[in-house]
């Protein structure tokens, strides 16, 4: 096993863990608040990062791959979430943080299995701007810091 890939995948399950126990801890009125510049509920977020880690890792297995990661755009990614967020408005608490902590799970064991040199494969992003992204740098960007961003606000909105 590659000692970088381990630490990648202890990362993304810091992030997820400390993501669930906060959410964990919340109210329903703190569940339910709504993220400023955002408009979706902390539970929604909770929802969505959960949901985006099978996206996350296929495409960070594609760059693996060395092959590019094409067709992918911002907007694109602003159209998964608002039809995410209509989808799931009223998710609840304990659903959210069971699919966190199964997908998180899935994730992290599908990043253990990249070998040093999957990790340094390097492909066109499209996201990008079509630069060559190494696949560990899209773990890194994508399922490892998603869950660390929306904690970060997600505490700022609640305010503790």
């Amino acid at each position: 096993m590659s000692q970088r890939a381990e630490a990648l995948a202890k990362r993304l399950e810091q992030g997820a863990r400390a993501l669930a126990d906060y959410a964990d801890g919340l109210s329903d009125a703190e569940w339910s608040m709504s993220i400023p510049k955002d408009g979706r509920s902390v539970g929604v977020i909770v929802h969505h990062v959960a949901s985006m880690y099978p996206i996350e890792v296929q495409l960070a297995q594609t760059l693996a791959a060395a092959k590019p990661i094409s067709g992918v755009t911002w907007d694109g990614v602003a159209g998964i979430n608002a039809n995410h967020a209509h989808e799931h408005q009223a998710v609840g608490k304990t659903e959210a943080l069971d699919l966190l902590r199964r997908n998180s799970k899935a994730a992290a064991d599908a990043i253990r299995a990249f070998s040093d040199e999957q990790l340094d494969a390097a492909a066109p992003v499209s996201l990008n701007a079509d630069a060559p992204l190494t696949a560990q740098f899209f773990v890194e960007d994508h399922a490892v810091r998603h869950s660390f961003h929306h904690l970060s606000r997600i505490r700022a909105t609640v305010g503790r």
